[in-house]
């Protein structure tokens, strides 16, 4: 699965977005990608037992060797170039290198962006935030902070990992 994400010309969002989704392949614009590379992690995951991977692209992502995917040109804007579609072109050149895996895409594009975060998003992270540092200091690693009804506790991850 491709997960296309907005950024224009920056990686954050789908750098973060990426690793918050567990993604497998992380594709941002400062870093031109190679589609062996891309194979070769799927390929990898594959051997593994995992017949799944999730790729999320930033839509200013391209590949060595090429260039941005331009979605259309407005004229009469200040900024005409708008970028789309790198996604389904990572989708259509991992079709034709992968025979045995049906790939699919999905432009999340700017439906992602949320609104103003809330009281309680901003309380919650620093209470997660304290919780990480806590288990830091308990040297209780391989574990995740959660949030089980109100209270802030820990699990082991190896529960958590799919």
């Amino acid at each position: 699965m491709i997960l296309e994400v907005m950024g224009r010309n920056a990686g954050w969002i789908a750098l973060y977005s990426g690793i918050a989704g567990s993604a497998d392949v992380i594709l941002i614009p400062e870093i031109p990608y190679s589609i062996e590379r891309v194979v070769e992690k799927i390929e990898q995951r594959k051997a593994q037992g995992k017949p799944f991977s999730i790729i999320v692209i930033a839509e200013g992502a391209k590949p060595k060797d090429g260039s941005v995917v331009i979605s259309k040109i407005v004229e009469d804007s200040p900024d005409p170039v708008r970028l789309g579609g790198i996604g389904n072109k990572l989708a259509s050149d991992l079709e034709k290198l992968i025979k045995s895996n049906e790939i699919r895409c999905t432009v999340l594009g700017h439906i992602q962006r949320g609104g103003n975060t809330s009281t309680f998003d901003r309380i919650l992270s620093t209470r997660y935030g304290v919780a990480a540092v806590e288990l830091i200091h308990q040297e209780k690693f391989g574990n995740m902070v959660c949030l089980k009804g109100d209270t802030i506790t820990y699990d082991s991850l190896r529960k958590c990992y799919r």
